[in-house]
């Protein structure tokens, strides 16, 4: 028996399966993985950015009212990051502009999602008075989060995996992918989507102790979080073999050099923030319009009791008085 099983695994090395199928009909509705995976990546890190904008002094509900600017800003971002720098797979002779817009067949840019959700934070937290650094930094750890979970989409479109690998936890996708990235079929190939999932949870654990432990305030958190990221996402992106416009740009690709300069600048605004606003912030709302708590509006309001307004009542006589108040005990 052993000795058939190890026979096996010699015929069938250990390999990360993909989906057979990345979609799935619900009637005429198609349920996408790729799509389930960025929407339940964006739920858990609104929750997480809920509980950490209450711990540090914020109003429940915040994070979901700017997630309804982020959210949208973010998807856009991601997408025009995606066609401009891989402008080749929609432009040209024999390619449909138009399949630029379909985003559920993959292709989100990080980078892109990051600028413009952050510029929808930015006028959400205008609109209700909310400090910009503060909220970012509760956010910043559940994006994340986020992202490790997004990551999965890549799975069920079989999609920027990187160079070919025979380790136990190669990814295995189908003989057609194989084919289309120039290698032979059952070729199996570096799960970058799994690295950068394993990461990006590391990087989230990492955050949050030192924030604990540090007390990190005045847009730190932000710092640590892009420093954390660009560290994994460098090494991973050069892992990938999916085909980008800019793809050697002095021997590496954009997005190491993204990547590169994203973590320099963060680090240096780690720093310099620290020295010139250690600690973390008190004030999470622009002054004068923080937020009123209905409980004690409701005691405030409350009318005082005013005093009667009505005839006084008459003093009540001594038996015997003749009505007549005295003013001294003369007798």
């Amino acid at each position: 028996m052993i000795s058939s099983l190890v026979q096996a695994s010699a015929v069938l090395p250990l390999a990360i399966p993909s989906p057979a199928e990345g979609v799935w009909y619900l009637g005429p509705v198609p349920i996408r993985g790729y799509a389930l995976a960025i929407i339940l990546g964006i739920v858990i890190a609104i929750w997480i950015g809920e509980k950490r904008w209450v711990a540090r002094g914020g109003r429940p509900g915040d994070v979901q009212d700017l997630a309804v600017w982020a959210v949208p800003f973010g998807i856009v971002g991601a997408r025009l990051y995606h066609v401009i720098t891989d402008r080749g797979l929609y432009f040209g002779e024999g390619r449909d502009p138009v399949s630029a817009l379909y985003v559920w067949q993959g292709g989100l840019g990080i980078w892109g999602g990051v600028a413009l959700g952050a510029l929808g934070v930015v006028i959400g937290a205008k609109v209700k008075g909310i400090r910009l650094l503060p909220i970012l930094d509760a956010m910043a750890p559940g994006v994340l989060v986020g992202q490790a979970i997004g990551r999965w989409g890549n799975w069920f479109n079989q999609e920027l995996f990187g160079g070919p690998t025979d380790l136990p936890w190669a990814l295995r996708v189908s003989d057609e992918t194989a084919r289309a990235a120039g290698f032979d079929a059952g070729t199996t190939f570096h799960p970058t989507f799994l690295y950068e999932f394993v990461w990006n949870l590391a990087a989230f654990a990492l955050v949050i102790y030192l924030d604990r432990r540090l007390r990190l305030g005045h847009g730190r958190v932000v710092a640590l979080y892009v420093m954390t990221y660009t560290a994994g996402r460098g090494w991973i992106e050069n892992l990938r073999i999916d085909p980008v416009e800019l793809d050697d740009v002095g021997g590496l690709r954009l997005n190491v050099w993204v990547s590169i300069v994203c973590f320099v600048l963060a680090a240096l605004f780690f720093v310099w923030q620290g020295r010139r606003r250690p600690g973390r912030e008190e004030q999470v709302y622009v002054t004068g319009r923080e937020p009123v708590d209905e409980a004690s509006r409701d005691v405030d309001d409350t009318p005082e009791t005013e005093p009667a307004t009505g005839p006084a009542e008459d003093p009540v006589e001594d038996p015997g008085s003749t009505g007549v108040q005295r003013t001294d005990d003369t007798r």
